[in-house]
């Protein structure tokens, strides 16, 4: 899994147990000690490893279903990704944030915790995404960087009008704590009985971004995660919709790697592309080398 010599120990899963079970006041005092960094660093760029997927009872990675739930595997794939150079920080709900707050892998590192994970994978209520994780008060009491927000939208469902309305209302409350927000929008449909899908065309990430940016009373700290359209060519057609902030999302990059990174690397080059959220392309890559993997995108920031 690591490359170059880099080598991280194994994760102690009982230690972590004991601790939670004997001390969980640990979980307060680790994120009253972390070491705290802008959001932007020197470079102007940011990298982020993703791991909030696991909360959505999406643990699949490729062809395997549960590559995500071991979580002592995870954890010591976060921390060598954490470990590398050019790695600004992590994304996940509080479960696993408070695992890494305890192994002491969070000091100087940006922190950013997801917020709605209540539109569960597979579920008959997926697109009903509620904010089942972090409060925009826990972000603040606990000293965090940032929120994440996923903001599905199916035209054919009236629920999405209560996703809409909630995720306004959040990006009001982190705004009023000056704390930035990054909001992940997709338009999604389902098509028969299978599972929901979310809408790549340029057509539809280009309305999915600007219904995200005209969320709220103010869009100072909002800003937007987004993906590849399925053709890269039209990247720029499609961020040329707001002036907001943006990242790009990543996902599962099958088996081409070298294709992703090419799409990356296109999309990186628009004015307003500030860097990468990637979770399951950079953990889990098909060839099992995460220190390469991760070495590889922070090369193209």
């Amino acid at each position: 899994m690591a490359r170059g010599g880099a080598r991280v120990s194994s994760v102690d899963v009982a230690a972590l147990a004991r601790t939670r079970a004997r001390w969980p006041e640990a979980v307060a005092d680790a994120a009253a000690r972390r070491t705290r960094r802008p959001l932007l660093g020197g470079r102007g760029r940011l990298m982020i490893v993703a791991a909030d997927h696991p909360a959505r009872g999406s643990l699949g990675v490729g062809p395997e279903p549960f590559a995500m739930a071991n979580r002592g595997d995870l954890l010591e794939r976060l921390c060598l990704a954490l470990s590398r150079p050019g790695v600004d920080g992590v994304l996940a709900s509080a479960d696993v944030l408070d695992d890494l707050l305890l192994l002491g892998a969070l000091d100087g590192k940006v922190v950013m915790g997801s917020m709605n994970r209540g539109g569960l994978a597979g579920a008959a209520f997926e697109m009903d995404d509620r904010f089942t994780g972090y409060r925009p008060e826990d972000l603040a009491r606990l000293g965090f960087d940032a929120g994440k927000l996923l903001l599905r939208v199916d035209h054919a469902d009236p629920g999405s009008l209560t996703t809409l309305h909630s995720a306004a209302r959040v990006v009001d409350a982190m705004a009023e704590r000056r704390l930035p927000v990054f909001v992940e929008p997709f338009l999604t449909r389902r098509e028969g009985p299978g599972p929901p899908r979310n809408d790549l065309s340029a057509e539809a990430v280009t309305r999915s971004i600007a219904i995200a940016s005209g969320l709220g009373g103010t869009s100072a700290y909002t800003w937007l995660k987004v993906p590849v359209t399925d053709n890269p060519d039209d990247m720029a057609r499609v961020m040329a919709t707001s002036t907001l902030p943006a990242v790009l999302l990543g996902g599962d990059i099958g088996g081409d790697q070298d294709a992703t990174y090419e799409k990356w690397r296109g999309a990186l080059q628009l004015p307003t592309v500030q860097g990468l959220v990637v979770g399951r392309a950079l953990l889990y890559p098909p060839d099992g080398d995460v220190a390469g993997a991760v070495d590889t995108a922070v090369g193209l920031l």
